[in-house]
């Protein structure tokens, strides 16, 4: 069970937490994995540590042309793509009467259009091929709202719609659609919080702790797997409890 021997995924955000942890899940059941990020020096740490099977893609998905170009230079450097996942993404949080108009659209370009652009080239791939599995990382705040992050929740809400219509278009061709949520896990960004502040997130969670990279790169792989083939247009919530949606 759970094995990608001959599959090839590209992974977005790969030096990142949950972007790295993710990588290493799905090189260790056999894939072929492309790492793409604007961080080139955590991509190669990681490929050295990986070893054979990897390959690295810069890419800074703020640029419209980005995406089309990451899909040409991953099928490139390891042939056509039969995983795509979208992790990466920013964040630019502040009360909505404080907020930008360009902090609104570089979280909406990135977290929300580069993923469909992604989607849709990679698409193009996947339908020749009869087969894929498309996962985009979405969040708890997508579904229950959070103050100061209302671009955010907005592109992640946005994710989830623009991906169950993309499960309804391709579904025939045996291509899946899929995102998983997390909560509030564990990262270099939560590790800047106090003890006492991070004690009071894991009060708020049932299973009383923040969230692993792991707990997350595992829902990702058990959706890209054969196990998964009937699993489309699902939101997978990875949140210890805190959401029971």
């Amino acid at each position: 069970m759970f094995r990608l021997d001959g599959k090839t995924a590209l992974v977005t955000g790969a030096s990142g937490a949950i972007g790295g942890a993710i990588v290493r899940a799905l090189h260790g059941l056999g894939a072929v994995t492309v790492l793409s990020d604007m961080r080139r020096e955590g991509m190669e740490a990681l490929a050295t540590e990986l070893g054979e099977r990897t390959h690295i893609c810069m890419a800074d998905l703020r640029d419209p042309a980005a995406p089309d170009a990451l899909v040409a230079a991953a099928e490139a450097a390891a042939g056509p793509l039969s995983i795509l996942i979208n992790n990466a993404g920013l964040t630019r949080d502040m009360l909505a009467l404080r907020m930008k108009d360009e902090d609104w659209q570089l979280v909406m370009d990135v977290d929300l259009t580069a993923p469909f652009r992604l989607s849709r080239a990679v698409l193009k791939t996947m339908l020749r091929q009869r087969a894929g599995r498309i996962v985009s990382i979405a969040s708890v705040v997508g579904a229950i709202g959070n103050a100061g992050q209302a671009n955010y929740a907005a592109a992640k809400a946005g994710l989830a719609g623009m991906s169950k219509a993309l499960a309804r278009e391709v579904a025939s061709r045996g291509i899946t659609v899929n995102l998983v949520a997390p909560g509030f896990v564990a990262t270099p960004m939560t590790e800047t919080l106090t003890e006492p502040q991070k004690a009071k997130l894991s009060e708020a969670i049932p299973l009383g702790r923040l969230g692993q990279p792991a707990d997350v790169a595992a829902a990702v792989a058990y959706l890209v797997s054969d196990e998964a083939a009937w699993v489309t247009g699902a939101t997978l919530h990875v949140n210890g409890g805190m959401a029971m949606l």
